[in-house]
């Protein structure tokens, strides 16, 4: 008789375990899918005459997850318009996905898996799909040693002294996360990259994460160092005008496509932060990219070329890139893409965009964002990023009047180069979750998505994921949307609002240093030369009276930037030096709105708190709680952040903080003292 409240308090817990107990970690993504059970799979059939390996993926994922009607999957290699998309028409009896290349159907295979578990109405099915870019790419910042520079979520999934021999289960699940959203290409290794990677040992051990990633329609590139032929094999140089040096890469090139036929190409970083290239020699970024691009030409492999160039100079470090390359347009080979930076100084969180875009009409161009939270909180802060992506493919640059938008000069509909291509720095590591904070899974998905259609909203984006990684009951999906949306602008307004930038610790990025007192860096590593504090004001003078960057946008961005009251104020600061006193739009001085931008930003957080706490019944436990705690991190930092800036600008303002206002908690002289060890971070 005792058993029987046992068993049912037994019955009533393992009833409430779903709500309060169970744990997921992550590393399932946005694919947590259920496999069907075999009544199902006879009640339908997922038919396909085709053999090839990526097609019969295709059949597979749909085989195992999908509960809907049967499929008729064709493989139409006359539908060349469609590219490495589909076709999905259909209804809830019948379904039919057509494509033109074998990956097209894997892709149509995922987009009805999503429709499926975002619950998606399915009655009328009518879908085609195009990619916008033909190149959608991760960098991948990782070491040969494993370390990660700008890496969060613990080591490289690239076990070099394991290749070629042993395969990590990882590489397969890497590849079919990209494949879920249409990343087709990776760079493994650094921009700051070892030569060593061009040997014929690595060269192996990259052939066998290439053959891992093949049937996912995943091409594999090296970023290349340019001086390789002296390193490797003792070249008396790497002059890219020299015949020794030019048969050196067609040979090192012939040696990888021997063993990876489907190898894309090399990503380079040359003469800047102190990598060597082809201005060593006194030659240009073409001669040095021609080189390269020659010897992948005739196995239609591709040169990637970083804009993102600064040395010391004078000259506004926002200017560089956009006066090295503009004067060389037109003299690139066709299988060379100048990849250009979001931004003109270095994945702020808030940049203009960088006027090289649209300025080279004759040469290739390809956006780098960068998903790895380097400037906006590693992976301790929820910082959802696809309205930053969209901030700057939605702007407009003029370059062929209103409408030249970044995204239509990069997408091959207004400059057609050989192929058009849009990267991403990886958040990628070996953590469970992969990315170190389960929300930073979101910026990685975004990416792939917006590569894929550059129109789709952050909004649309936000509710997939939510649905997929987490939910769909709504109660859950309205907050969590809504305060991903929120969260981008709150990291700006408790880091660097107004147009502020590039006022972190130095090197490491990842608190508030303002004062900027370390010894030894260049000034343009400095984030007084970015704030130019003094008694006047605040900002860095970029009009035609100051550096003159105004300059390189084109009518009227020029004069819109340049006037300090047509200037959008969000990126005031960065083109003007601005008294304390100006008048804002809103009526208020500039101080005031500094110091109300730092106070929103904290509440913000303190708000995303609350919304998350509130939701615990919805999602399992260790998720729940480990977004909790990092959000508890990002509270403390926002107002770390605030705190430092505010009391620091407050020195050159002489204005008190709105009374109306929090507190500043820290002293001034006790946060300089923060000087964080960050050498974990890689």
């Amino acid at each position: 008789m005792t058993m029987l409240p046992i068993k049912k308090y037994l019955i009533y817990f393992f009833f409430l375990l779903p709500f309060f107990g169970y744990a997921e970690d992550g590393s399932q993504l946005w694919l947590r899918y259920k496999p069907v059970d075999a009544q199902t799979q006879k009640q339908r059939h997922i038919r396909l005459q085709d053999k090839h390996e990526t097609a019969l993926l295709a059949k597979q994922e749909l085989d195992s997850y999908w509960r809907g009607p049967s499929i008729e999957m064709h493989l139409d290699k006359k539908a060349k318009r469609l590219k490495e998309g589909y076709q999905i028409k259909g209804d809830t009896s019948a379904v039919y996905l057509t494509a033109a290349e074998p990956i097209g159907l894997l892709y149509g295979a995922y987009h009805l898996l999503r429709l499926q578990e975002t619950k998606a109405d399915m009655r009328h099915l009518y879908i085609e799909e195009i990619p916008d870019y033909d190149i959608r790419i991760l960098n991948h910042w990782d070491n040969l040693d494993r370390t990660v520079e700008r890496g969060y979520a613990g080591y490289s999934l690239w076990r070099w002294e394991e290749l070629p021999h042993k395969l990590s289960p990882r590489y397969e699940e890497y590849a079919r996360a990209n494949a879920s959203i249409g990343i087709n290409a990776t760079v493994l290794n650094n921009v700051n990259a070892s030569p060593q990677i061009l040997t014929g040992d690595y060269i192996q051990k990259v052939k066998a994460l290439a053959d891992i990633f093949r049937k996912y329609g995943i091409r594999v590139y090296l970023s290349a160092n340019f001086s390789s032929p002296k390193v490797l094999d003792g070249l008396a140089d790497s002059d890219p005008l020299r015949k020794e040096v030019q048969d050196w890469w067609k040979v090192k090139v012939k040696e990888i496509y021997q063993h990876i036929p489907d190898f894309g190409g090399f990503l380079v970083k040359a003469n800047s932060e102190g990598q060597p290239g082809p201005q060593d020699y006194g030659r240009t970024h073409a001669d040095g990219a021609n080189m390269l691009a020659d010897a992948l030409k005739p196995y239609g492999g591709l040169v990637m070329w970083r804009a993102f160039v600064y040395n010391p100079t004078e000259e506004d470090r926002a200017k560089q890139a956009y006066q090295e390359f503009v004067p060389l347009d037109g003299e690139f080979r066709d299988n060379v893409i100048i990849q250009i930076k979001n931004g003109p100084v270095d994945f702020q969180p808030r940049e203009p965009f960088t006027p090289l875009f649209g300025a080279m009409k004759h040469t290739a161009q390809m956006i780098e964002f960068q998903i790895t939270q380097e400037y906006l909180g590693f992976s301790n802060h929820l910082a959802y990023l696809a309205p930053l992506f969209k901030e700057t493919l939605d702007a407009d640059t003029y370059s062929e009047g209103k409408g030249s938008t970044v995204a239509r000069v990069t997408d091959g509909s207004m400059f057609r180069g050989e192929k058009t291509a849009v990267s991403a720095v990886a958040n990628i590591g070996e953590d469970t979750n992969w990315t170190g904070h389960h929300f930073a899974q979101a910026n990685w998905y975004a990416f792939g998505r917006l590569a894929w259609n550059h129109q789709l909203s952050s909004e649309d984006i936000a509710n997939e994921w939510i649905r997929q990684t987490f939910t769909n009951a709504v109660d859950f999906v309205t907050p969590v949307r809504q305060m991903m949306m929120d969260s981008r602008e709150a990291v700006v307004d408790y880091m660097m609002p107004l147009g502020l930038h590039h006022i972190f610790a130095f090197d490491h990025h990842y608190g508030p240093e303002p004062w900027g007192d370390r010894k030894g860096g260049r000034p343009d590593w400095m984030p007084w030369y970015y704030h130019n504090a003094d008694t006047i004001g605040l900002g860095f003078d970029r009009t035609a009276t100051g550096s003159n960057a105004v300059s390189q946008y084109y009518p009227p961005l020029d004069s819109i930037y340049g006037g300090i009251n047509s200037c959008p104020e969000s990126l005031l600061l960065w083109f003007h030096h601005v008294p304390w006193t100006h008048t804002m739009k809103n009526g208020r001085t500039l101080w005031d709105e500094l110091c109300i931008h730092y106070d929103r930003g904290v509440q913000q957080v303190r708000g995303f708190q609350k919304t998350w706490d509130k939701l615990q019944a919805h999602v399992d436990q260790q998720r729940f709680l480990e977004v909790q705690s990092k959000l508890k991190i990002q509270s403390k930092d926002a107002v770390w952040w605030k705190d430092a800036c505010l009391l620091y600008f407050q020195t050159f303002s002489k204005m008190p903080i709105p009374y109306d206002l929090e507190r500043p908690v820290h002293e001034l002289e006790e946060l300089k003292k923060i000087k964080l060890d960050m050498t974990h971070h890689n």
